[in-house]
Formats: C-alpha cells, structure tokens, sequence
C-alpha cells in the first residue's frame, strides 16, 4: 500500500518509504492494523525524502543516524539509537543517514487507523 505524506505546509507529496527509500525499508508484513518495516543501513547510507504515519520503532542494531527534513532549509537532527531501544515515533516527512561507522538494523511497526 503506498502512502504520499504532504509536508506541514501542505506542498509536494512525500513518498512511501518502501517505495522511494526501498534500499533502506522493506516490507516483512502488512494488515490492515499495522505495516512492519526491516529497516538497513550501511555507514554513509542515505535516504530519499520520505514520511511514515505514528510507528514504534525497534532496533536491533543502533548506531548514529541524521534525521533531516523534506526541504533543504530544515536542520538536521543527529541521534543517537542504541541497540535494543523501543521507542514511540510520532508521524514526520524526513530523510535519514547513518553517520556512524556500522551498519544499523531495526523494525520500524508503522500503526494504521
């Protein structure tokens, strides 16, 4: 199922990340309550402008990722996710890196409805 995101001032559609971020995310399950994302990243990988609705996210494998936003003029945030956090994620339209040194890997539990 793919999803467009419309930025907070409502101009371009930000795409699905299974489907413009497939080389980071892809889909290990989906139901008509949630969509589950494998989520991979080898160091100096980065991603496609892209949204997700409200998640939690797992991850298996931390490291340091740079959250930017859709549109060049939005600062980037750079975080920190150890191995075997659980955290809430509200929806957002971003791009994401990984500027750590190792390769990360996660699941991200996008919840629909």
């Amino acid at each position: 199922m793919a999803v467009e995101n419309q930025d907070s001032n409502n101009n371009e559609a930000i795409g699905d990340a299974a489907i413009v971020a497939g080389d980071a995310y892809k889909v290990v399950l989906e139901n008509e309550f949630v969509r589950i994302l494998e989520l991979r990243m080898d160091p100096g990988a980065k991603t496609e402008p892209h949204g997700h609705p409200n998640m939690v996210a797992v991850m298996i494998d931390g490291g340091t990722f740079r959250f930017g936003g859709p549109h060049s003029s939005t600062t980037p945030t750079d975080l920190e996710i150890p191995s075997g956090s659980v955290s809430f994620q509200p929806a957002d339209q971003h791009t994401t890196e990984n500027i750590g040194g190792g390769a990360v890997h996660g699941f991200l539990i996008e919840l629909k409805g």
